[in-house]
Parts: C-alpha cells; structure tokens; sequence
C-alpha cells in the first residue's frame, strides 16, 4: 500500500492555477521530495494533501483512505513541520509539546513520556524548560519537528525543512529526517535545496510552475536527463594569448556537444569524457594555453530542472530571493 496517492489535483486561486493536474504516488518508508523554487506550487500542494485547501479537481488518498470523505485520516497518520514557526514563545520547549499532545487527546502520563523522547530525539533535553523566545533558529526549527511527531504519524510532511539553517544545522536536520524514515516513519519534503533533495530522497519530482515534470530517484534523473559529464577548464594568467582560438577550436571537435564560456574559464561537454579531455589537452598545446585546471563535473539536480524547464533552479531561486 501506498502512503499518499494524489491524483490528477488541480486547485485554482481566481485565474490562477496553482496546481495543474499533479499526480504522483509516495511509497510506505520512503523519503519523497517535491524540488522546485518558490512559487512552482509546492506548499499549496503540502496544504491541499493536510485538507487545508480543497482541490478544484482531483483526489489525494493516505493509506488508502479518500482525504474528502475520511478527513481523519490526517489527523490519525500525517503530520506536519510548516515553514512558518508554530509555536508559543512564550511557553518553554516541553510546554509546547504537551499542549500539542493536548491537542491530540493523549493522556497526561503518556504525553509526558512522549514529550521526554521527543526532546532526546531532537537533543533539546537540556532546553526543555527554557522559554523557546531565547532558542536559536536551529532549535526552534528542531522542536517544531518534534512538534509534527507528537501523535506518532506515519507520514511526516516537512515544508523547506532545513530553510535559513546553517550548514551545520541543516545537516543534523538531515540526520534527523533520515533516523524518522530508519524507524518506519514515510517523509515528504519540499525543498529548492538541489543538495538536500540529492542526499535525502529515495525519490524527488521536480515541480515548476504547478506541474510534475519528472519524478524518479535523483540518480535516475540526472543519467537520464542531466546528459554527459561536464569537463571544466579553468584560465591561468588572465588574458593569455590563444584563448579566443583555442574555444574555435573546441566548437569544431569531433565528440563536443557543447562549449560555453564562462567567468574564469569554458565548460565542455562531449559525448566520452575521457576522449574529450585528451582533445582538448592537444587543443590547449596547440594554442599554447595552460589552463590552471582541469576537472570534471558530474550532472547535478540542477542540469536536470534546467533540462525539463529551460531554466536553472539555483538561478531562479536566487533571484526570488533577492
């Protein structure tokens, strides 16, 4: 059985189609992400699966069970790690949790005990009692995720988990995410992060602007869509003699798909690696260019995005948040 079954959703905001006939399944114990930059529809899809939003068209199923006729079924199997912090910063860490597990109608003895291993889990045992308006970002952004565990979900939905963070914390934030799904719990992440879709999903479908354009496991997508290895020349002494010739010439070669210049050097990318690395070392002699180095590229997530929709996610993400 499938956690989570979205099918065919569509959800409108005026004349603005925010969701455009998404369908898409996530499997029992798997990490699923839905990559994309800011407004590609991600937290309005979060939002529609948590029955917050109803569809225009279309039907989502958790465990089987129709969200519009069994609304339950969210409450008893999902929870949820917004972006926004939802908590009291007036109330210390472990308050927070208990009036969440009052929410849910769990008795004060087991709310306690669950409270205890929650704060282990997310290693803020030590700040349990500390009102959470003196708690850093990442602990704040940690007992919001213990916040979503309280009823024990079997689906855990985390909206930019790691956004803001440091690298440091984002990483534990990883470490946590990974230990949920090792303890059987099914994770659905949003993220324009191509690097914690990299290293944290089993599976990642892409969304721009309302639309599924590929789903499959990261590696899959980049063999399928991220195209060959990238061999990057980096200059040496700014403007030596040769350069301009010596990009001319790697147009012309046998095996090149593609030359593009780029700040400090030209990338290269062929149809064999090592073939082309041998061109265009016999190309650099012949024009008398030493370049600094040379290094190859693997596809990334991002080759793929821009692949499937013209556009480059970091780029587009960046300028959003400019």
């Amino acid at each position: 059985m499938d956690a989570i079954v979205v099918e065919n959703i569509v959800k409108r905001f005026g004349s603005v189609e925010a969701l455009r006939g998404v369908s898409f399944r996530v499997r029992r114990g798997e990490i699923f992400g839905l990559l994309g930059p800011n407004g590609a529809g991600k937290t309005t899809l979060i939002r529609t699966l948590l029955g917050l939003l109803r569809p225009a068209e279309g039907r989502v199923r958790i465990f089987d069970m129709d969200l519009e006729r069994h609304p339950e079924a969210v409450h008893r199997f999902v929870g949820w790690v917004p972006q926004e912090r939802a908590m009291d910063p007036f109330l210390t860490g472990r308050e927070n949790l208990l009036f969440v597990a009052g929410l849910h109608h769990i008795p004060a003895r087991e709310a306690r005990d669950r409270v205890d291993g929650l704060l282990e889990l997310v290693e803020l045992t030590g700040a349990a009692d500390r009102i959470t308006r003196g708690y850093s970002g990442g602990m704040r952004r940690r007992l919001q995720l213990a916040m979503g565990l309280v009823h024990r979900p079997k689906v855990l939905l985390l909206d930019e988990p790691s956004l803001g963070l440091d690298v440091q914390t984002r990483r534990r934030m990883w470490w946590l995410i990974e230990k949920l799904r090792a303890g059987g719990t099914t994770v659905l992440i949003t993220t324009h992060y191509l690097d914690e879709a990299d290293a944290l999903c089993d599976r990642v479908a892409i969304i721009e602007q309302g639309e599924i354009r590929g789903l499959d496991t990261p590696d899959a997508l980049k063999q399928r869509y991220g195209g060959p290895p990238l061999l990057v020349l980096e200059w040496g002494e700014p403007g030596a003699h040769g350069r301009r010739q010596l990009i001319d010439s790697l147009k012309a070669l046998p095996g090149v798909r593609e030359v593009a210049e780029r700040a400090g050097g030209v990338w290269v990318r062929g149809d064999d690696v090592v073939a082309v690395t041998r061109a265009v070392l016999a190309e650099c002699e012949r024009w008398g260019v030493t370049p600094a180095r040379l290094s190859v590229r693997q596809p990334t997530l991002d080759d793929v995005f821009l692949a499937m929709t013209g556009a480059s996610l970091k780029e587009s993400t960046e300028e959003m948040s400019a």
